[in-house]
């Protein structure tokens, strides 16, 4: 590492440091929009200028005071949906209009406009479930769904919009300018109209000020989630003046906890939920977003009549969302429910469903700051075969290479890379190496050298290409957001060009927010020039998304299309489901970071990003033993199970803090490798049907509003209830069960969980090894599950249906295994060798199997009265058949 990277580790490791990063009061369009609104000037509709098109309905809208034109559109989507769109009606320029996120042109309703009263128009969908109201003086919208007004746009009249005006340099100006013009011209500083500063940085704004705001009402409810990524609640909070949700990706080493402020991704959608209702609200805008939000909650009180015509009225609770952006235009979807799950198939239609992942990115992954060389990656594999721990990726940071070059390798430290790769193959384990979007400023480096030639990096407002401080030092940025980049990047992964990478190798992309040492906020200038000539303030929060995916479609090419590909990111933005997993960044080894990572994850998964999980033990210091176990303990029960540390930690691999806790870890491991039929099961409902895999008790109990603040236990899809211990020295936990069922075990009575019974030393040790099935009945005596299982790693089960997707269900005393979907086909050598019912209320006098060629068995088993359990084991059923187990 050179003196750069070096003096960059040493500020690093400080604390967040509030004066690098800035708070809504130092951010200029946020103080203008505030002080704008004071004003209370208001739009208004022109509803003689409607035209109603085959997509959309257009109409005009007037700012009563400055006369200047705004277009608005509303279409109507499939599925509930309304797009509601304002911009510029003749802007100077286009206005930048967020691509690629959206998976395809939605499939819009054709709007009928309804007869409206005077000073309104209503337009409805062909079934008229769903309405909009359009006022016109002031200028709102109300979303009405079964005749309730769910949600009003516009009701506080906080819209607001800059237009782009003429450069400066081209206004006229005069030799002389009197004393109130130069106090005009501090005014316009401050509020960084055509410059803002911030700590020693100036940012020239080459069009002026451009920013969007506009106000939702949303009546009745007072709960709301979403817009990651906050090291917060998972309910969010209101707001208050200065202190509002930031949406802009930083790289914000050991982030404070219980702080709104942006770390390193940004999803600019929220939900809100009420008995009853769903919906959501989408704001497709990749600028630095703030989102204000404030609850007005339910009440009582009395008439002022006395009398027969005293009464009380109720006025029903409300919560205001205001969302800020600092250009584009407005662009936001309104999702309408009713349900939790109709929200996520709402929102998944538009940016995409979580990508089927490869199945051993669901085992246990090691990773460090750095494993130093080849021995020591292959010490640590088998360290984990020694203490009997079963594990599936090593992962290797950024020293692997040379000089912090990506697409290398450190010719000492990792002499033959391959034969490293062919050790961990024959364990039937994988390697994960970094990635990251900076480029060492070297013309002997070859990457950096192509790049150059073809033009490849951001720009500055000066037309030379953009260099920042990074690991390497000196480094210049892929313009991802240019396709011929993404293609080219994307080619970089090809085993000819990636020399010492095999199919065993996967990637990691880091500080791709994009983090820039020494930049404002650590990250790169708002003037920055990308592709098309956008300006990076354009398009910020969405550079990572692009790096990944462009890694995922190198990955899937250099397998011919054949291979799923796996890829982590830090940085990421509304669809980046589509290409991967994600986790939170750069945490402590503190248990309040343990505790703040259930919300995190669960936030995120709300909103559309399943494959998430948090670094086991906490990136940055040294967890105490307790902590450490604690932390594999609710790991394991997170979708993403990454072990992590960085280089100035002690080494804590699972065997190095005694035989007792080595053996609380194994068995942590070892439960979730036992659960990976039913992880695999739920993350394929999460891409073919949208459903979270760690899910919120809300949405598992929508109508039980106990379940609405609940944040530190979830649901693993509908039947695995978790409660992690995240208190030090903790002997019991305090459990809530919603529901009907009051179960022994944390699973929901009612389901069917399938396992695996025997563990190996990796996922692909165990494709043949049996299952067996965890009934849990419920009170009526009946239980419900499924299985998916198929290669694990290809993508035939999309293009050939080489898939199982199995049933399982119990009633009357019977357990059935049937076929839930005709189109798959898979041949699999497993059977169901072990059956345990919990919650059987008496002794069968016989249990017999009954296969589909008639065939009926007698079975041996064991009842526990205690317990109320019945255990079925020896079986020898064929998971792809259907059978039953009759219990008489």
């Amino acid at each position: 590492m050179d003196a750069a990277g070096k003096e960059e580790i040493s500020v690093e490791d400080e604390a967040v440091d509030k004066n690098v990063f800035r708070d809504c009061t130092k951010i200029a369009f946020y103080r203008r929009q505030k002080q704008q609104l004071i004003k209370k000037s208001t739009y208004q509709a022109v509803l003689d200028s409607i035209t109603t098109g085959q997509d959309s309905t257009r109409f005009q809208i007037v700012h009563e005071a400055t006369k200047i034109p705004l277009m608005a559109e509303i279409y109507g989507i499939e599925r509930n949906i309304f797009r509601l769109k304002i911009n510029e009606e003749m802007p100077l320029k286009p206005r930048y209009e967020v691509p690629d996120v959206l998976t395809s042109k939605p499939s819009t309703v054709r709007l009928i406009s309804c007869s409206g009263d005077s000073g309104n128009v209503v337009l409805a969908d062909e079934k008229g479930d769903l309405k909009c109201h359009i006022t016109a003086k002031p200028f709102k919208v109300d979303l009405v769904s079964e005749e309730e007004v769910v949600m009003s746009i516009n009701s506080l009249g906080q819209l607001y919009f800059e237009h782009l005006q003429v450069p400066q340099k081209q206004r006229a100006t005069k030799e002389n300018e009197s004393a109130s013009v130069d106090t005009a011209k501090e005014n316009e500083d401050d509020l960084g109209l055509w410059e803002e500063k911030f700590g020693n940085f100036v940012d020239v704004k080459a069009n002026g000020p451009a920013s969007i705001g506009l106000d939702f009402s949303l009546h009745g409810f007072e709960h709301l989630y979403g817009i990651p990524q906050h090291a917060e609640s998972h309910q969010l909070k209101n707001t208050s003046d200065g202190d509002a949700y930031r949406l802009y990706n930083l790289d914000v080493y050991g982030y404070k906890i219980h702080d709104k402020m942006g770390i390193y991704g940004s999803i600019p959608y929220l939900l809100a939920h009420k008995l009853g209702k769903t919906v959501g609200i989408f704001w497709l805008n990749a600028s630095e977003t703030l989102v204000e939000i404030n609850t007005e909650p339910a009440v009582e009180y009395t008439l002022t009549q006395v009398g027969p015509a005293a009464a009380k009225q109720k006025v029903r609770c409300r919560t205001d969302v205001h969302w800020m952006s600092e250009s584009g235009i407005i662009d936001v979807f309104l999702l309408a429910g009713p349900t939790p799950s109709d929200v996520f198939r709402q929102y998944s239609q538009l940016t995409g469903t979580q990508a089927m992942p490869p199945l051993f990115s669901l085992g246990y992954h090691q990773c460090r700051w750095n494993y130093e060389d080849e021995q020591d990656v292959k010490a640590v594999d088998a360290g984990f075969d020694e203490h009997d721990i079963p594990y599936d990726v090593m992962w290797l940071d950024i020293e692997h290479t040379e000089g912090k070059r990506y697409f290398t390798w450190d010719k000492k430290r990792f002499p033959n890379p391959k034969r490293m790769q062919e050790l961990l193959r024959s364990k039937k384990r994988k390697l994960v190496v970094i990635s990251d979007p900076h480029i060492k400023t070297d013309p002997d480096y070859s990457v950096y050298a192509k790049a150059k030639e073809q033009g490849f990096f951001v720009k500055t407002r000066e037309g030379a290409d953009f260099e920042g401080i990074c690991w390497p030092g000196l480094s210049s940025y892929l313009d991802f957001t240019n396709p011929k980049v993404r293609e080219w990047y994307a080619g970089l992964f090809a085993f000819s060009a990636y020399q010492g990478s095999t199919d065993v190798l996967f990637i990691w992309n880091d500080m791709n927010e994009p983090s820039v040492f020494r930049g404002p906020e650590q990250t790169m200038q708002k003037n920055a020039v990308h592709h098309g000539n956008w300006e990076h303030r354009e398009l910020h929060n969405i550079y990572g998304f692009y790096q990944q995916m462009a890694t995922a479609e190198g990955l899937i090419q250099r397998s011919k299309g054949k291979e799923r590909p796996f890829v982590l990111t830090r940085s990421f933005f509304a669809g980046s489901q589509k290409y991967g997993a994600v986790w939170t960044g750069d945490n402590t080894a503190d248990w309040s970071y343990l505790r703040i990572s259930i919300p995190m994850l669960l936030t995120l998964s709300i909103t559309g990003i399943s494959f998430c999980g948090a670094d086991v033990g906490g990136f940055i210091g040294n967890p105490e033993a307790e902590l450490l176990v604690r932390w594999y303990q609710a790991g394991a029960y997170q979708p993403f199970f990454r072990g992590h540390a960085t280089m100035n930690t002690k080494r804590r691999e699972p065997w190095l803090f005694g035989e007792e806790h080595t053996q609380l870890i194994r068995e942590a491991i070892r439960e979730r490798y036992t659960l990976l039929p039913y992880w695999y099961s739920l993350f394929y409902h999460a891409h073919v049907a949208s459903q979270p895999v760690m899910r919120p008790l809300w949405v598992e109990f929508p109508d039980d509003l106990q379940t609405f603040g609940v944040e530190d236990e979830y649901m693993l899809g509908s039947a695995l209830l978790v409660h992690p211990v995240t208190e030090p020295k903790a002997t019991e936990v305090d459990v809530f069960l919603p529901g009907s069922d009051e179960i022994p075990v944390f699973q929901r009575g009612g389901t069917v969980v399938p396992i695996k019974t025997t563990v190996g030393k990796s996922t692909g040790w165990m494709t043949h090894s049996p299952y067996g099935l965890r009934v849990a009945l419920s009170t009526k005596g009946s239980a419900v599950g499924e299985l998916y299982l198929d290669d694990g790693h290809s993508f035939q089960y999309l293009h050939q249906k080489q898939f199982l997707h199995r049933k399982f269900s119990f009633c009357s005393s019977v357990l059935n295994n049937s076929c839930a979907d005709k189109r798959g086909h898979y041949p699999s050598k497993c059977v169901v060798e072990q059956i345990l019912v919990l919650g059987l209320g008496k002794e069968p006098s016989s249990v017999t199997t009954h296969s589909s060629d008639g065939k009926d068995q007698p079975v041996a088993f064991t009842y526990c009265a205690q317990a109320s359990t019945l255990r079925l084991e020896k079986l020898s059923l064929d998971i792809g058949a259907d059978w039953e187990v009759q219990i008489m």
